[in-house]
């Protein structure tokens, strides 16, 4: 991995990354890959990689059942998984396939449940009904009316794999300078950051996450959407024997969020989470972080109202179980029975990148736009870091077009 770059020094190069996160470092590792000899640096505003969604997620390798098939998301989730296990292993990565259930536990979930089978086999994943007994014979401690197997989900750290890909990118990574100046012209792109630093670059590509929608209209482009942050709570089981492997609900449809769920880590802990409530900061992981001009942002976008007014009950719920301890313990007794809450430890929350149109529509598929000289990577959540191999083979691919078009 390249050295840092001092204050104040220019840099040249030919595809400039905004972003250390899983996407913008594997966008740099593929660049490395499809075009030996690329110059690529990568400007990331935290001491290292992966700080915000790539490292507090639950760290699953999802199978892509639940995307529509021939989406981005189903595509790249689907052949990432493959991808991820066979990186990990090359790298000797801690990882393992364990497969996950996911449970019906009410009658009107069952029809939800039996679409899931359909658009599995669709996604070309092998998936296995199971009753009620066949349920106990996976996990003793779950109840429901109903689940499905898929066999090729998987855990992993994604914070290893992002240090791995960095390592292996052969980029100039550039730690701790936000960016807050771009200049974008016909022979190029020149980016400044808070500490000085100066890269001029033949091609950008924004894979800036949290900001991504702020480093798109720096660079003069108008996105189409903003980021609005939701955070997601998770607690650690304290008796971890309660749960095998990956306990999932049937997700609702309408929106993007999976629901609370049970994943038994890499190190042998059971996270049991997330749930979705609206963040106060982007980077706002606790309700005590207000960010006043992430909140303005959020409030001038027509969009944010417009959802709001959408999904206000759902949302409600979400908010309900985030204050109230016992209610999101009666979430999990749902799928789990034997839970009290004092088998539940708070733990390390997450933020989602989730972009929401001026309609309020919410984005369910990976967006990816492209300007002169620019790509952006303008909503790439979960399953992000699955797909993150593919993610960043098709950014490289449309930055090494931009490059030769240049």
């Amino acid at each position: 991995m390249g050295g840092g770059v001092g204050m104040g020094v220019g840099v040249d190069c030919d595809v400039l990354v905004i972003g250390g996160g899983i996407v913008g470092l594997s966008t740099a590792h593929a660049l490395s890959r499809l075009a030996p000899g690329t110059r690529v640096v990568v400007l990331e505003k935290e001491a290292g990689p992966a700080r915000h969604q790539t490292g507090r997620n639950s760290g699953v390798i999802h199978s892509g059942i639940y995307y529509r098939p021939g989406s981005l998301k189903a595509r790249f989730a689907v052949s990432g998984a493959a991808e991820m296990v066979k990186f990990c292993a090359e790298h000797d990565i801690a990882h393992e396939v364990t497969g996950k259930l996911i449970v019906a536990t009410e009658r009107d979930e069952l029809p939800r449940l039996h679409a899931l089978v359909q658009r599995g086999r669709e996604n070309g994943i092998p998936v296995r009904e199971l009753g009620p007994a066949q349920i106990a014979e996976y996990e003793p401690e779950v109840r429901g009316l109903a689940a499905i197997h898929v066999g090729t989900t998987g855990i992993v750290d994604y914070g290893r794999v992002a240090a791995q890909l960095a390592e292996s990118s052969g980029a100039e990574i550039v730690y701790g300078g936000t960016v807050d100046l771009i200049s974008r012209r016909p022979a190029g792109v020149a980016v400044r950051t808070t500490a000085g630093t100066v890269v001029r670059s033949r091609v950008l590509v924004n894979c800036a996450g949290l900001q991504c929608d702020r480093i798109a209209r720096l660079a003069g482009d108008e996105p189409g959407m903003r980021i609005v942050p939701f955070r997601g709570e998770y607690y650690d089981l304290v008796r971890p024997s309660l749960v095998r492997g990956l306990v999932y609900p049937v997700p609702d449809p309408a929106f993007p969020f999976l629901g609370v769920h049970l994943t038994r880590g890499i190190g042998g802990g059971v996270h049991v989470g997330p749930n979705a409530v609206p963040a106060l900061a982007r980077e706002g992981y606790g309700w005590g972080t207000i960010s006043p001009r992430d909140l303005g942002d959020e409030l001038a976008w027509p969009g944010s109202w417009r959802m709001a007014a959408r999904h206000w009950r759902y949302g409600t719920g979400e908010i309900r179980r985030s204050l109230s301890k016992r209610s999101f313990t009666e979430a999990v007794r749902r799928l789990l029975p034997a839970v009290t809450s004092a088998d539940l430890v708070p733990a390390a929350a997450g933020v989602r990148a989730q972009a929401v149109l001026r309609d309020g529509t919410l984005v369910d598929d990976f967006l990816i736009r492209e300007a002169p000289r620019t790509v952006h990577v303008l909503n790439a959540p979960s399953p992000a870091a699955t797909a993150s191999l593919p993610i960043g083979r098709e950014v490289a691919r449309r930055a090494l077009a931009a490059l030769a078009a240049g």
